[in-house]
């Protein structure tokens, strides 16, 4: 799933022409499991219009497809410090809201983003946290901060992300420091308490590590929100996830139209689409994922999927949360820091 990967910086500048006439196909690159099937059905039958569909598992994968030029895409759907990069090398074009209806429907930390004021590029379409997944069985205790991650009594039995800024986001915050932090000094912090935390380690892993904290295998895990650990969640009683009282991190999912869209008409079809609260219902009824969409709640059919901090994270434990943002120039303090965590 979702969420923020380390960024990779290529630079390419597209554009294309917006109008894409009345077209009769739509291409989009999506996060693989963020767009079902039956949405994209249900899409084809109400407008006529033949959708391609193929997904990516990272950004940056996205983000190169694009910058190669001609990639035919229409629809684009980036993460938050993503769509910063987007902007930045003119991969996407700005969005006209009068084609637009619905912006209205989005909850109120959706509508005027900090990496996309005004929503001029991009329409949020779903959204997690970054936190804490234990088994209290394990633990024997509740857990509620990432010093649990640092403690000698769960060594071998802990997992991180295998993702260089979700890792940061543990190393700045148990430091009590931000996690969008791009201080060369914080990030040195940071960077010697990951080393130091790795002889805790049962390893880095962004795949299973919910199957392996719901059998046992290991006590806790750094992990993203979302319909794995949703699932595991709601599937055993003894599975926890928190967002740690650091604060841990937001991310957003959104869609965005392609600079070269060639059916630009159509990618508008489908904005005011996903902006419907019963399609933007969809995406925590099908596929357990958080809907940005305020007004999709009363088409939610499940009340336990509401009340899942693994999908919706509770109010108060979002208040420290931060977004992981485009760290820009000090993305080199990152990168070569994660080396030599990675190295140790």
């Amino acid at each position: 799933m979702a969420a923020a990967a380390a960024l990779a910086l290529t630079g390419c500048a597209g554009g294309g022409d917006s109008t894409g006439g009345d077209s009769t196909s739509l291409n989009i690159y999506a996060w693989a499991g963020e767009v079902s099937d039956s949405m994209v059905k249900e899409f084809e039958e109400e407008t006529g219009i033949s959708v391609t569909l193929d997904t990516f598992d990272s950004n940056e994968t996205m983000i190169a497809k694009l910058a190669s030029g001609g990639s035919g895409y229409d629809i684009v759907q980036p993460s938050q410090y993503a769509v910063q990069l987007l902007i930045g090398q003119q991969l996407i074009q700005e969005i006209d809201h009068d084609q637009v209806d619905g912006m209205d429907n989005l909850m109120e930390k959706f509508r005027d983003p900090s990496f996309d004021p005004g929503n001029k590029y991009s329409i949020p379409w779903v959204w997690g946290t970054t936190g804490l997944l234990y088994n209290e069985a394990c633990t024997g205790e509740e857990i509620t901060s990432w010093k649990s991650m640092f403690d000698e009594k769960y060594k071998g039995k802990i997992y991180m992300l295998d993702n260089m800024l979700a890792a940061y986001i543990v190393g700045l915050q148990v430091n009590g420091l931000s996690a969008t932090s791009t201080s060369e000094e914080d990030l040195e912090i940071a960077t010697q308490t990951l080393i130091d935390q790795k002889a805790l380690l049962a390893g880095y892993n962004s795949t299973n590590y919910y199957e392996l904290v719901a059998s046992g295998d290991a006590c806790m895990a750094e992990a993203w929100g979302g319909s794995s650990v949703a699932q595991a969640v709601a599937d055993n009683p003894d599975v926890k996830y928190v967002l740690p009282e650091e604060g841990g991190s937001l991310w957003t999912d959104s869609f965005a139209i392609a600079a070269d869209a060639p059916n630009a008409d159509a990618a508008y079809k489908w904005l005011n689409f996903i902006l419907r609260p019963e399609v933007a219902a969809a995406a925590t009824n099908n596929d357990l994922m958080a809907t940005a969409n305020a007004a999709a709640a009363e088409f939610i059919t499940d009340e336990e999927l509401l009340n899942n901090p693994a999908i919706f994270a509770p109010e108060e434990q979002l208040e420290n949360s931060e977004f992981i943002v485009d760290p820009g120039e000090a993305m080199r303090f990152y990168q070569d820091g994660w080396t030599r965590v990675k190295a140790s």
